[in-house]
């Protein structure tokens, strides 16, 4: 049993950009707060945060750590997550199982693109936000350039808490600012009284009474300043700034007292929202990190551990769980008891007998529990809405490089695909081929060596597969007359349709029906036969009269224009914005069947498919690439060649510039190895997914010549 209440728990993510030294500091905070008893390296690979092979092998974070340590009273979590762009995916599915998020940004690199994107993606969620300027004792150190970076991008609600003492390799410490000394020391780059004046500002600014004290007396007291320092995290009026040098230990004592003083509690963030059926209706309601109250978690991490099995990492959001309890899973419904609950440290593991709200906890041997899932001790437990994670669009055809690991190569990655929200396996419908997409080559690389070290398997991979897609442009009308005569029954069934442009701002049933599908564009529409699908935003209309086509046909001609669906028409790829309807049609009665329509169907939308003027969409994402100034012609010369639009390009601190703008997927899909080559390694990017937009007709010409596709057998 865990022997800490809700109100003495503190949350705390440690995000950023990587080799920035989150994990670094996660270690000294461990070993400063005596939870371990030697300091874990990253360097020797003795780091109880990075502990996996992949992580010890490349020195670098590729999953979310679970860590605790307790301070002055307080039980914190800490979550060490990856710094790398390429592995988004973990450091985002962190986010909901915390309060306050500390961004660590290196003291030599400065603002980078994860720093800018997690400080962001915390603010969406209303998480208490703490920036930690590391690295401080390291040779070309730019503190004052990175301390205005970060006022200038983040805003005036930044400010320092405490400031080193002769930052670079002769780093000796750090002063504090909440209660400055009288005299300061040599080597401090700071004025004191200055940034103690931008601090007073910052936190009276979330606090009336505070504020009316300030202007009586003028000027607030270290304590009254730290008493108010939660409820300014919380509005978000107040960014703490605090220096370390987490290899030296340097600011680690200081940095402890300040997190177990000032990161929010459970009591103090914001609370979650989550959702009921009850009978017909959805319920709205809000979880309180009550002790006493119904049990409900969300999981946040998951791994697939080949000696305990499946391990699920659940904050406990409100009530107390008990390790007898059943677990019920509010997606499927279904519960199972677990193989027991135990605190995480690292690896490490301990057994407990309960939870309370606030705390986090792993479950195991609980089957088929995905990121997101909500879990309660009662029948129909509420639901927390899931969060969106990133769409990963670097794939790679996949197949094991023995023969026979067919079904082995499928389980296995499916259990690696379970603890990474952004890395997908899925099998090709025109190819037959297993299929794996990831956030970009790196990560994939790292997927396969892991496949291979815990479950001894091998694949081989082809070029990356660019997720293309098929629509078509004008309205048109296709027809087919399926006939087969083989002795006995035949096959017989003829449907004509025509094929029309869908808007691709549609995206729900009642958008699909009020817009398009109704009386004012088909006077002769049958509503109860008309389906919409927005997958592929895809609408099914029936206008047939006379009884041409028998209503116990009509959902079998959808059936087969939804296999088209997934085949393509054009160059094999899935088919989206496009409505149908089939207005007419010939029947027999003896020969005519389900099969017989399904087919006609299929090759009736295929033929007036292919006379819509049918185009290619591609994936076209954002991209931000941050770079020394000196490279920059370099970058944008090499950009224009992409097809890429370059929509802003901004000047940082430190002689560097960001570049940003949209560039077809197909082009950037190896732009690491590109990029390292033009910067001597020193720029970074970023993708995530914009939007579909037309292929340019020599291009689309190209693909639709080497494309693969699947011929019908029954045309």
């Amino acid at each position: 049993m865990m022997k800490h209440r809700t109100e003495d728990i503190r949350n705390l993510a440690l995000s950023g950009h990587r080799a920035s030294g989150k994990t670094s500091l996660a270690d000294a905070l461990l070993f400063q707060s005596h939870a371990v008893d030697r300091k874990g390296s990253v360097d020797d690979g003795s780091s109880y945060s990075d502990y996996d092979d992949e992580e010890k092998h490349h020195h670098f974070s590729i999953d979310t750590s679970v860590l605790h340590f307790e301070h002055k009273g307080r039980h914190v979590n800490l979550l060490d997550t990856p710094g790398a762009p390429d592995f988004i995916g973990n450091a985002l599915g962190a986010l909901p199982a915390v309060e306050t998020v500390a961004i660590v940004v290196s003291g030599v690199q400065g603002v980078e693109v994860n720093t800018r994107r997690m400080f962001a993606e915390a603010g969406k969620r209303g998480l208490a936000r703490i920036l930690i300027i590391n690295k401080l004792d390291a040779d070309n150190v730019r503190f004052m350039e990175v301390y205005s970076a970060l006022r200038e991008t983040f805003g005036k609600g930044c400010v320092l808490f405490n400031a080193p003492i002769n930052p670079g390799p002769g780093l000796s410490g750090v002063v504090g600012i909440l209660t400055p000394p009288a005299q300061v020391p040599p080597g401090c780059p700071v004025d004191l009284v200055a940034a103690r004046a931008q601090l007073v500002d910052a936190v009276v600014e979330s606090d009336e009474p505070l504020m009316e004290k300030f202007f009586e007396e003028g000027d607030v007291s270290g304590e009254d300043l730290a008493a108010a320092m939660p409820k300014a995290l919380a509005a978000g009026t107040v960014i703490p700034i605090f220096c370390t040098a987490a290899k030296k230990g340097i600011g680690i004592p200081e940095l402890l007292d300040a997190l177990t003083a000032f990161a929010l509690s459970p009591l103090q963030g914001e609370h979650r929202k989550v959702s009921r059926k009850v009978g017909p209706s959805t319920v709205e309601m809000e979880l309180k990190p009550d002790a006493s109250a119904e049990c409900v978690g969300l999981v946040f991490k998951n791994i697939a551990d080949k000696f305990v099995g499946n391990l699920s990492f659940v904050r406990i959001l409100q009530g107390t769980f008990q390790a007898d309890k059943q677990l019920i899973n509010a997606r499927t419904e279904r519960g199972s008891r677990c193989g027991g609950v135990m605190l995480m440290q690292g690896h490490k593991s301990t057994p407990v007998t309960e939870a309370v709200a606030g705390d986090i906890v792993a479950v195991s041997k609980v089957e088929d529990l995905h990121i997101g899932d909500t879990l309660g001790t009662t029948a129909h437990p509420p639901r927390l809405a899931d969060n969106p994670f990133p769409r990963p669009l670097f794939g790679l055809a996949v197949h094991p490089k023995t023969r026979g690991d067919e079904v082995k190569i499928s389980s296995s990655l499916a259990k690696i695909a379970s603890e990474d929200p952004t890395f997908l396996v899925t099998r090709d419908e025109q190819t037959h081929e297993m299929v794996i997409t990831g956030m970009s080559q790196l990560h994939l690389d790292i997927m396969q060596e892991r496949l291979k070290r815990r479950f001894h398997l091998e694949i081989v991979t082809h070029e990356p597969k660019i997720a293309y897609r098929e629509t078509l442009t004008a309205k048109a009308e296709g027809q087919h007359r399926h006939r087969k005569q083989s002795g006995g029954r035949g096959q017989f069934g003829e449907v004509h349709l025509r094929v029309y442009p869908l808007a691709r701002d549609i995206h729900t049933k009642e958008r699909f029906f009020a817009d398009f599908a109704n009386k004012s564009h088909f006077e002769k529409i049958r509503e109860d036969h008309c389906h919409y699908d927005p997958v592929h935003n895809f609408g099914f209309i029936d206008t047939i009269v006379g009884g041409t086509i028998p209503a116990q046909f009509v959902p079998a001609i959808e059936k087969g224009c939804k296999e088209l669906l997934e085949r393509g028409a054009l160059a094999g790829y899935r088919l989206q914005d496009v409505a149908v309807e089939v207005y007419f049609g010939k029947y027999h009665d003896v020969d005519s069947s389900e099969a017989a329509f399904k087919t006609a169907g299929r090759i009736a939308f295929k033929n007036a498919f292919l006379a819509g003027r049918p185009v290619l969409l591609e994936p076209i994402v954002h991209i931000e690439v941050t770079v020394p100034a000196k490279y920059t012609g370099a970058i944008l010369g090499d950009l224009n060649t992409k097809r890429s639009r370059i929509e802003n390009q901004d000047s940082l601190p430190g002689d560097m510039t960001v570049i940003s703008g949209i560039a077809p997927l197909s082009e950037m899909a190896r732009y690491k190895a590109a990029l390292d080559s033009m910067t001597a390694g020193m720029g970074s990017y970023s993708m995530s997914f914009s939007h579909y937009d037309q292929v340019p007709a020599m291009v689309q010409a190209n693909i639709v010549k080497n494309a693969k596709v699947v011929v019908d057998e029954d045309e």
